[in-house]
């Protein structure tokens, strides 16, 4: 049986990311989240906590840290995101050891 050493965070930080400046792979339909309360779910569920609600109510990504999960996808109402994996070479590149 393999032994997993260590605790998420620290196994999370031997991960690498290619941020692609110029394609922002998520984006968030402001209306909907706000109407549906998906803005509040995707803050509190997503692991990489890339959501953040800003002071005025609209929700904030940071998708350089995104891990590409799917959790988000799987919570949110269809149409509160449009989502699409990086493109070739960027996003996270997953290490172990």
């Amino acid at each position: 049986m393999t032994q997993i050493l260590g605790s998420v965070p620290e196994r999370l930080a031997r991960d690498s990311y290619m941020t692609d400046e110029e394609d922002n792979h998520i984006e968030i339909n402001q209306d909907l989240a706000r109407s549906t309360g998906a803005g509040k779910l995707l803050v509190a569920v997503c692991p990489a906590h890339v959501y953040s609600e800003e002071e005025d109510g609209r929700i904030s990504v940071e998708y350089a840290a995104c891990l590409e999960c799917g959790t988000c996808l799987a919570i949110a109402p269809p149409g509160t995101l449009t989502w699409h994996y990086p493109r070739g070479g960027f996003g996270i590149s997953y290490r172990e050891g």
